[in-house]
């Protein structure tokens, strides 16, 4: 009857074998390590040991259950360990094959390279594949950006009527999506869309009794009710403040700005303020 399948790999195979140099003890080294003493042949005197009962194996260790003497001949045979010139076939080695400790236990690096490289898993392959660490970085988590943050010190805001505040001083603009000097407002830039978080805080001094300030973000001009904030001035000469924050789900050209108005009978000057916002996460 013909043969039916892969051919077995038997050609060129050899056992290793070690030689001991005895003495008055129990304990050797292997060249070669076991999982357990039923991996080697033991002769002691040309005589084959019983494992377990004359001796034991674990790793490189060897462990006899009386002691040699320095005339004795001992040797091995590594019984599991086949020296062959024959390769596993392609992808025949599975996880169960592969020893955790080949990662485990390792030297832990410390700082990684741009260029060296990670091993990730693609679900949609089903493949193991391997990422420099500039992709990798850049495609896990948000790094909450852009990001803003611009100042004022002082704005001249008419009397009953919406007044957009020029927060004219940038700290921190990190993909310059802030304009600071004509429109005052950030301008979502393109392929940034997503759920971002803003913050605007304002003062306005002098204020005469029953006058209010209030201050709210406006959405691609539109002034949006939910984020209004308020301070009334129940006496004479007093110095109102506002804050306000708010979520918006933003996508590409989207900008926001920040608008006051304050009652009071008469022109007021806004004071020190400030507008800042960054990205959150895509959504």
């Amino acid at each position: 009857m013909p043969f039916i399948g892969n051919q077995p790999a038997l050609s060129y195979t050899s056992f290793a074998k070690q030689d001991f140099t005895t003495s008055a003890t129990t304990s050797y080294t292997l060249d070669q390590p076991v999982t357990n003493e039923n991996e080697i042949a033991l002769f002691i005197n040309f005589v084959r040991q019983e494992p377990t009962t004359a001796y034991t194996a674990s790793g490189t260790s060897l462990t006899l259950t009386s002691a040699t003497s320095a005339s004795d001949d001992m040797y091995c045979v590594f019984l599991g360990k086949a020296v062959q010139t024959v390769n596993p076939p392609s992808g025949s080695v599975g996880s169960s094959q592969v020893a955790a400790s080949i990662i485990t236990g390792q030297t832990a690096e410390t700082s990684i390279a741009t260029d060296d490289t990670v091993l990730i898993h693609d679900t949609s392959a089903g493949a193991l594949r391997k990422m420099t660490r500039a992709n990798f970085v850049s495609g896990v988590g948000e790094t909450n950006k852009p990001a803003f943050l611009a100042t004022m010190s002082g704005q001249s805001v008419s009397d009953n009527t919406y007044t957009k505040l020029q927060f004219g001083t940038e700290v921190v603009d990190t993909n310059s999506a802030y304009d600071h000097s004509t429109n005052y407002r950030f301008t979502v830039p393109s392929g940034e869309g997503g759920l971002y978080y803003f913050t605007a805080q304002m003062q306005c001094g002098g204020m005469v009794t029953n006058s209010r300030l209030q201050m709210v973000f406006a959405k691609n001009g539109t002034r949006d009710s939910t984020t209004f904030s308020r301070d009334y001035a129940p006496t004479n000469s007093l110095t109102l403040y506002v804050v306000s924050s708010s979520f918006f789900n933003l996508s590409a050209g989207d900008y926001i700005e920040v608008q006051t108005l304050q009652a009071s009978g008469s022109t007021q000057t806004a004071g020190y303020g400030q507008f800042g916002g960054y990205k959150v996460c895509t959504v």
